[in-house]
């Protein structure tokens, strides 16, 4: 976008029904020269100097430590993706998708090395559904069944896809949406950070955004209660501060099933905020040492 945007956000989590324990995790921050700065769970802020990021993560496996995995998952993104503010200030601009797969490829080695070394968390995994909003573009990433939607001009589009067989039949049109949520298989991920395999493929993109955009990132306990039309309608008359959407999403999944952990961000994007327009290239060439200090980190919420 040639102007600042300006993101209203609202996020909620539910602990499903089966456990006490939410395994669900959500994080917003801000992403700047000084490191990350933990954002509330509704806001309002301009990209005029820093990028902002939203993500979900749902935990799985090694017994009590899915809460562990997903908490461990958006506190690593917090330390690595403001990075690329540090090496512009040193005079290098590094590709943000690819610093994205780096990232993601980090946290998984990192998952598997702290599962290795307790036994009560070995097989520890989660799903990852991530939004990275900067002046220019939108990079997502995703791993697992974890969702970001897109609704704009009322038509509603899945930007990434479940790391299942049975996704895969349902995208292709050989399975309709409700021979998909009874599949046996709908839930058996081939994708996940961690879960102690050797790598992470994720899957990754850069959109632009717009004016007007209404984004949703969540994880699958929010899916088992809503159809995509729910989403759709829901999304398509979200309001500019969108808690109400938020509020009303979250309350009919749980009606409807709330077996599992429910977690969702809705993030809207409203006009260019000209006075706070900042050149992007000015705002990320700053001294370098600046760059070296770091706020504290934020802390993912269950």
């Amino acid at each position: 976008m040639p102007a600042t945007a300006i993101l209203h956000w609202a996020a909620r989590s539910h602990s499903g029904s089966r456990k006490p324990r939410n395994d669900d995790a959500f994080i917003a921050f801000a992403s700047g020269v000084l490191g990350a700065e933990t954002l509330p769970p509704h806001g309002i802020h301009s990209l005029a100097s820093q990028d902002l990021v939203f993500a979900v993560s749902d935990g799985m496996g090694g017994g009590n430590a899915g809460d562990l995995a997903s908490a461990l998952i958006l506190r690593k993104m917090c330390e690595i993706i403001p990075e690329t503010f540090k090496a512009a200030a040193a005079g290098l601009f590094p590709d943000c998708l690819s610093h994205l797969d780096a990232a993601l490829r980090s946290v998984h080695e990192h998952i598997n090395a702290a599962a290795a070394g307790h036994h009560e968390c070995q097989g520890m995994a989660a799903t990852l559904a991530l939004a990275w909003f900067t002046p220019e573009n939108l990079y997502l990433a995703n791993a697992g069944d974890s969702r970001i939607y897109l609704s704009r001009h009322g038509q509603l589009t899945l930007l990434t896809r479940d790391h299942t067989s049975a996704f895969g039949q349902w995208q292709r049109g050989e399975i309709s949406e409700i021979e998909f949520r009874n599949h046996p298989r709908r839930s058996a991920l081939y994708e996940v950070v961690g879960g102690g395999h050797p790598g992470v493929c994720p899957c990754l993109a850069a959109i632009p955004y717009h004016p007007g955009d209404r984004f949703l990132i969540c994880s699958d306990g929010l899916i088992d209660g809503l159809w995509e039309r729910h989403i759709a309608d829901a999304l398509a008359k979200c309001p500019e501060i969108p808690q109400s959407t938020v509020d009303a999403l979250l309350a009919r999944s749980i009606d409807n099933c709330g077996v599992d952990d429910t977690t969702l961000i809705v993030v809207t994007v409203t006009g260019a905020d000209l006075a706070a327009g900042a050149d992007r290239q000015a705002a990320r060439m700053i001294p370098a040492a600046a760059a070296t200090q770091n706020s504290p980190l934020p802390t993912p919420r269950a």
